[in-house]
């Protein structure tokens, strides 16, 4: 079999990332239908900011708990009931519908206990791969779950909408029949191999992930870069804008433009998976997050619509770059019995950077108009990479993704 395969050769891993990619995209048919339907049903567009929002407070309150149960409780086990609960949730919601009982506040209740499971899911799950493969197959899993979230998150949207076109019934029964067949997934695989923390559960040990990360140069350097980058740089919350005002393509070309980086990042993961990175590996990051940022400034003063489109393209490809090699930094030159708690800090970081980073779009747009916000905001992108090369050299000396290779090199 082909190295670009070589995580597959663990039959753990196979049921693990089929699990994964079926739990994500459920969660996107089931996130788009509501979306659909409380808008159906309401026409009042706060409802549709709320849907956000209760789905990422949870991560955000909960942080300390959720990487803990990870770390103290078995990664596959909190992957599983998390799976469990998130079928419960779509059931409910299927039960309102075929009810005719489409309550707002209802829906946003369960939805909130939706965010919740995810919460305790998503550091579970991405803790769970490295116990799942050998350390040198590492990089090919990540770079298959990646490309799977990517392609969740481009077809969950488009056939959530095609099946509540359909009727809502058929989306939401969808999405539960997709979260039992991940659950079962995850509890079909073998006990794995996992350090549990033992330690007892004391105020450091409970804030064990953030102790970890401030005290790691590498990891913190990784984790922030992408923070500040994607919260100064991000412009999906104005496409909107760009599609109507400034390229006029309509909805069709607003369509073309939210998919763009999307196909851009499943190019990048499919080089970066035929042509793995060997060396170099701290200066990659840096210019990917670099490259990230110029092209977004390219979108920024882009009045052509072509133009705009390979920019975005551009922009999704280097953001996968530095997503995947800051993931991997993440899993391996992280312990494993503080794992979940690291990536549950992570979790928080990267929603973070979305949200407030679209929220610091918006407002800045609305003071100093759309372009001048995206083109600022890529070359501050541009500064962040900059500035990290002075204030965490440790970063750009790494040389491999692992740790271990990286201390025989004696690269620090």
């Amino acid at each position: 079999m082909s190295n670009r395969f070589a995580a597959f050769r663990h039959s753990s891993y196979t049921r693990y990332f089929f699990s994964r990619f079926l739990t994500s995209f459920a969660a996107q048919v089931v996130s788009v239908s509501v979306a659909w339907q409380m808008y159906d049903e309401t026409r009042d567009p706060a409802l549709l900011g709320w849907i956000g929002l209760v789905q990422f407070l949870p991560a955000l309150l909960l942080v300390v708990v959720t990487g803990n149960a990870a770390d103290r409780l078995g990664r596959r086990l909190v992957m599983g009931c998390g799976a469990l609960v998130m079928m419960s949730c779509a059931a409910s919601i299927l039960m309102l519908v075929l009810s005719g009982n489409f309550n707002p506040m209802l829906v946003l209740a369960i939805l909130t206990l939706f965010g919740t499971a995810r919460a305790f899911y998503g550091p579970a799950a991405t803790s769970l791969a490295v116990n799942l493969v050998p350390r040198e197959d590492f990089p090919n899993a990540v770079s298959w779950i990646t490309s799977s979230w990517q392609m969740a998150t481009i077809g969950g949207p488009v056939i959530g909408s095609l099946l509540y076109g359909l009727a809502p019934e058929a989306a939401y029964g969808t999405a539960t029949c997709l979260f039992i067949a991940a659950a079962t997934l995850i509890f079909s695989i073998p006990k794995p191999n996992q350090i549990v923390s033992r330690e007892p559960p004391t105020l450091a040990s409970i804030l064990g992930g953030f102790s970890y990360i401030w005290n790691n140069k590498v990891v913190l350097g990784a984790v922030s870069l992408d923070l500040f980058a994607v919260l100064l740089g991000g412009a999906v919350a104005l496409m909107p804008i760009y599609a109507r005002d400034i390229l006029h393509v309509g909805e069709l070309g607003l369509g073309l433009l939210r998919a763009a980086p999307g196909i851009g990042a499943i190019i990048a993961i499919a080089l970066i998976t035929a042509f793995p990175i060997r060396d170099h590996a701290g200066w990659i990051l840096l210019a990917a997050v670099a490259m990230f940022g110029l092209a977004t400034a390219v979108f920024g003063a882009s009045t052509l619509a072509w133009v705009s489109i390979l920019a975005l393209m551009c922009v999704g490809g280097f953001d996968m770059v530095s997503v995947y090699v800051r993931e991997i930094i993440l899993q391996l030159w992280t312990p494993d019995e503080v794992r979940g708690r690291v990536n549950a800090v992570n979790s928080i970081f990267v929603g973070a950077s979305n949200e407030l980073g679209e929220t610091r779009a918006g407002f800045m747009a609305a003071v100093a108009g759309p372009v001048f916000t995206v083109v600022a905001g890529g070359f501050a992108a541009i500064g962040i990479a900059t500035l990290s090369i002075l204030v965490f050299p440790q970063l750009r000396k790494i040389r491999t993704l692992d740790e271990q290779e990286n201390e025989k090199t004696k690269v620090f």
